[in-house]
C-alpha cells in the first residue's frame, strides 16, 4: 500500500478520505466480509497518518455498522456489508455524480455511443 499523505484533498477530512479508501477496498474485494481489517497502528503506517486519525477511521466504520469488533482481536468487515455498500454507492453515483457527468458530456457534445466500452 502506498502512503497518501501528500495527496490528501483539503476539502474533506483525512479520516473520511481513508474511510472512502477502505470502503473502496471492501467493494473491490481486497477486504472480504468476515476478514479482519488492519490494526489502528497498521492503518496509521499504511496511510502515513497519526494513530488518532486511524482510530477515528476504525471508530467511524464501526459506528456506520460496516465493521464489527472482535474482542481482543480487532475489527472485521461485517457479513452482508458489501451488498449494502454497493447499493449506497450506486445510489450516490446515479443521484449525485451521473447528472454532473451527463451535463458535462452534453456541454462537450459527447454522445453515449462515443464512450469507450472498457
Amino acid at each position: 500500500m502506498t502512503t497518501h499523505a501528500a495527496g490528501w484533498n483539503d476539502g474533506q477530512p483525512i479520516y473520511k478520505q481513508i474511510m472512502d479508501e477502505v470502503i473502496g477496498r471492501i467493494l473491490d474485494g481486497a477486504y472480504q466480509e468476515g476478514e479482519l481489517l488492519p490494526s489502528v497502528r497498521q492503518l496509521a503506517t499504511d496511510f502515513g497518518v497519526s494513530p488518532l486519525t486511524a482510530a477515528k477511521v476504525i471508530t467511524e466504520l464501526a459506528r456506520e455498522n460496516l465493521t464489527e469488533k472482535r474482542r481482543g482481536i480487532g475489527f472485521e468487515v461485517r457479513k452482508g456489508v458489501r451488498k449494502i455498500l454497493l447499493h449506497r454507492q450506486r445510489k450516490q453515483f446515479l443521484e449525485q455524480e451521473w447528472p454532473e457527468v451527463r451535463a458535462r458530456m452534453k456541454r462537450l457534445g459527447i454522445e453515449m455511443r462515443e464512450l469507450p466500452r472498457e
